[in-house]
This record gives C-alpha cells, sequence and structure tokens, in this order.
C-alpha cells in the first residue's frame, strides 16, 4: 500500500494531476499505520503481522 501511494504521488506529481497525489498521500498514510500497528502487535485486518 505504502508503494502504491509513492508511485501515485510520483505520477500526480510529474503529470500534474492533483487527484493521484491526493489519493497517493492518504495511501501512504494508511500504509504507515497499518505498518505501525502491526509492529507493535495489533491485528490488521485479521492477521496478526501487517507485512
Amino acid at each position: 500500500m505504502i508503494a502504491l501511494g509513492v508511485i501515485l504521488l510520483v505520477i500526480g506529481l510529474v503529470a500534474g494531476i492533483s487527484i493521484l497525489w491526493t489519493i497517493g498521500v492518504i495511501l501512504v498514510v494508511i500504509g504507515a499505520v497499518f505498518w505501525i500497528l502491526g509492529s507493535v502487535g495489533h491485528a490488521v485486518g485479521g492477521r496478526k503481522h501487517y507485512w
């Protein structure tokens, strides 16, 4: 999810499409939250570890 967010950020910045940049930021933030929750031991989406 973080990788997809970064890809959308780059495409949005290069192409000048603001909606891609916005979606990319949201995906990066959500991915980081899931990663942090998974690394501290909370179940994320029914899984004990998120990546």
